[in-house]
């Protein structure tokens, strides 16, 4: 019988909080002593291997990376829109983080943009400094993995 994956070996995906990876291979593997199908991804940042169960790549809001298509629109997001400036930081922190977790590379957009202008005005604490570092280093690699996108295009993001 074959089954009907939402990825195939070889798809590039975005793992929300986790970057970017490529499925390398799906494994079926018994645990406790049941058998479960999983996803072997190789995460581009940081060197390293996951296996999440099939059955679980939805509820985690993995996807693929996005196409060129989107970019207009991405690009628009980045260069246009309001910041809110007036949360306190740990409100925002919030805010930025349940965005970020959507996995919707429209929402990590808004927050990389959001945080480079608030860093222009004012030191970031620590944990938005560090939540910029990472949400910008994912978005860069996703856009770096989009077929047909151009040198040019990327550096709007940096």
């Amino acid at each position: 019988m074959e089954v009907d994956y939402l990825f195939e070996i070889g798809d590039n995906i975005v793992y929300p909080m986790h970057g970017v990876g490529i499925i390398k291979a799906i494994e079926e593997k018994e645990i406790s002593g049941g058998r479960q199908q999983y996803y072997v991804i190789k995460m581009l940042i940081g060197n390293m291997q996951v296996m999440i169960p099939t059955d679980k790549i939805l509820s985690l809001s993995i996807r693929p990376v996005t196409d060129i298509i989107a970019l207009k629109h991405i690009i628009d997001i980045f260069q246009h829109g309001e910041t809110d400036r007036l949360l306190p930081w740990k409100q925002r922190y919030k805010v930025n983080t349940d965005k970020i977790k959507t996995g919707r590379i429209q929402e990590s957009t808004e927050v990389v943009r959001d945080l480079i202008r608030l860093k222009k005005e004012k030191a970031l604490n620590p944990s938005e400094k560090k939540m910029l570092e990472n949400t910008h280093e994912f978005l860069i690699s996703e856009l770096g993995l989009i077929n047909g996108i151009t040198e040019n295009q990327i550096k709007i993001f940096c």
